[in-house]
């Protein structure tokens, strides 16, 4: 039977998991081969502890251009031999999900919303599993509205609730409801935001992330297809949120939080903010600055490997 590692992680940032990267899921063992379909990877097909083994920290983000972004830019932040622009995409047989190996980084991309996220970790903790890699850091980098913060801010949450401003994730497994905390490592956390105050223009807090389950009417937007309540509701379900310590919103934290929780996984979930949810819901900033603040959680990531890889002090 795989080895089962449940909810152990201390408060204390150097307590690092020094384990194998664990599974919950006793019928893996059963298995002749996992085939990792959604990567176009397989354990027969693949020498995982050769290609993945030395992994120790993953970068997912929804866009795969951003995510072949990420890996090329801590490709150079790294200071790795060969040409950034030529990495390959190791899904490249799938058209789901892509992929990019920096040394011991790996970058995924994982599409919108709490389905395709979900897919993607299944796979990815799998992976990692037969990889036997250890000691391993993940970072959900993305974007995020504000709630009470200007554009550009980043966010360290703290946990990811979800529409009721509880740290909580329900998945309906065989037609029943399981309930799995969302709390993330407090110590991930603050050292990042202790991170943050050496780097120029990167405003950072760290605060909770509503995690909900579409863009526009889960989000309390005026704009869409649909909208089925006032301006003064909006406004009210905002001040409520800002109340209970939300300070973002997005649409992957609490499954990103829960399975990385349940695996004994190290996560963080880092966002910048493009918009100030208080007023307004279009986003209007120019094309540049928005580049710009997309590439805030990459640079305070990337600050984070390069500590910890020993390259900087």
């Amino acid at each position: 039977m795989a080895p089962i590692l449940l909810n152990c992680l201390g408060n204390d940032h150097n307590e690092y998991i020094k384990q194998q990267v664990q599974v919950k899921n006793p019928h893996l063992d059963t298995m002749e081969e996992d085939i990792l379909y959604h990567f176009s990877l397989g354990t027969k097909t693949h020498n995982l502890p050769e290609m993945f083994g030395d992994i120790k920290f993953v970068c997912v983000g929804g866009s795969a251009n951003r995510m072949r972004a990420f890996a090329q830019f801590i490709h150079q932040e790294l200071q790795l031999p060969g040409n950034s622009e030529e990495i390959r995409d190791i899904c490249e047989g799938t058209d789901r999900y892509c992929m990019y190996k920096v040394g011991p980084v790996l970058s995924i991309s994982h599409g919108m919303g709490v389905p395709s996220i979900s897919i993607m970790l299944h796979e990815l903790i799998k992976l990692l599993h037969h990889a036997h890699c250890r000691d391993v850091v993940l970072f959900r980098i993305g974007t995020s509205g504000g709630v009470g913060l200007a554009p550009g801010t980043v966010v360290i949450s703290s946990k990811a609730v979800d529409h009721s401003f509880h740290p909580q994730f329900e998945q309906v497994v065989l037609g029943k409801v399981i309930t799995r905390s969302t709390e993330l490592d407090e110590g991930l956390a603050n050292e990042l935001l202790q991170y943050s105050t050496e780097l120029q223009d990167l405003p950072t807090v760290i605060g909770n992330t509503m995690c909900t389950h579409d863009f526009y009417e889960g989000q309390g937007r005026l704009d869409g297809a649909l909208c089925s309540f006032s301006p003064e509701e909006k406004l009210e379900y905002l001040r409520k949120a800002h109340e209970a310590g939300v300070r973002n919103i997005e649409m992957e934290s609490t499954v990103f939080a829960a399975m990385c929780r349940v695996c004994g996984l190290k996560a963080a979930v880092i966002c910048v903010t493009l918009l100030n949810r208080f007023e307004g819901d279009q986003i209007t900033t120019p094309h540049d600055v928005l580049v710009e603040y997309q590439q805030r959680p990459q640079v305070l990531v990337s600050h984070f490997i390069k500590k910890r890889l020993g390259l900087i002090i």
